[in-house]
């Protein structure tokens, strides 16, 4: 591996590992690490330890699997196959079925302007907008129809489900939201019109010149309208302007790795996500 691309994966792993340590705690299972959220919020998972002197083991597995039944979290394991290429043969032989994804880099010189992806506007939620509960709610929203039909393929689910999807947002959820924007830990965004209202959303987490973008969802009534690649330029252009110097996002196929590909992303590995085989 060239050495730059090894510094790469290196920086992707101090990420994997501070991202969550603000607002979890960290539980050392063997060579894994189990994140176990302090309070309200969506749940985190366990990966491979910065400092296991080992790979992460079947026995390891099988305990941090153990550990977050019986706290009540989803059973997910997440690592990079290139850093961590052991943890895929034993995570298969614990029963547990494991997505692949492309995990993918941006070179900001191959950075498009949003504009010139859709005619649909772009914005970035705003923590101090009177709006700004309802601009949050409508980004969950529209990720929990868009990642239930997953894929590019255009579909019916459109505004409606968005609408019916939408939930009121416990507050302190909604204050940790305001507290990582204002911050600079992280930044949400929405498309959409006046007329369909919010149209795609999508996030970024950061963590000082590091920064990953997730969560890029449309409705599939809105597909095929470059709402995603637009959504993720705007993101990565927010982010560079804030001095990130490592923007990156795992793709969750092939092919919507080429809607990033359009975007100036390209790819530097494989992003893990295991779970267990009936939840996949």
């Amino acid at each position: 591996m060239d050495p730059l691309r090894s510094e790469i994966l290196a920086r992707l792993e101090r990420f994997y590992d501070a991202v969550p340590r603000d607002v979890a705690r960290g539980e050392e299972h063997g060579a894994l690490v189990l994140f176990v959220r302090e309070g309200v919020g969506w749940p985190f998972y366990a990966r491979p330890r910065l400092d296991a002197p080992t790979p992460p083991s079947l026995a390891d597995v099988t305990a941090v699997r153990e550990r977050q039944r019986e706290l009540g979290l989803p059973e997910a394991l997440e690592w990079v196959h290139e850093t961590t290429p052991d943890l895929l043969a034993v995570a298969r032989a614990a029963g547990l079925s494991v997505l692949e994804a492309p995990l993918m880099v941006l070179d900001p010189a191959a950075l498009p302007d949003p504009a010139t992806l859709t005619d649909v506007p772009v914005r970035v939620l705003d923590p101090d907008a009177p709006g700004f509960a309802a601009d949050v709610a409508a980004r969950r929203a529209v990720a929990a129809v868009g990642f239930a039909a997953a894929g590019t393929a255009r579909g019916d689910a459109g505004p409606a489900e968005r609408d019916a999807a939408i939930t009121e947002l416990d507050v302190a959820a909604l204050d940790e939201e305001r507290t990582r924007l204002a911050d600079g830990r992280r930044l949400s965004v929405l498309a959409g019109t006046a007329e369909e209202g919010a149209l795609a959303s999508g996030m970024a987490m950061r963590v000082d010149d590091v920064a990953e973008i997730a969560g890029v969802a449309t409705l599939p009534v809105a597909r095929r309208r470059g709402l995603g690649a637009a959504v993720t330029a705007t993101l990565a252009h927010e982010l560079l302007a804030a001095g990130t110097d490592l923007v990156f996002l795992s793709a969750g196929s092939e092919e919507i790795a080429r809607v990033y590909l359009r975007v100036g992303f390209r790819r530097v590995g494989t992003a893990c996500i295991a779970e267990p085989t009936a939840l996949i």
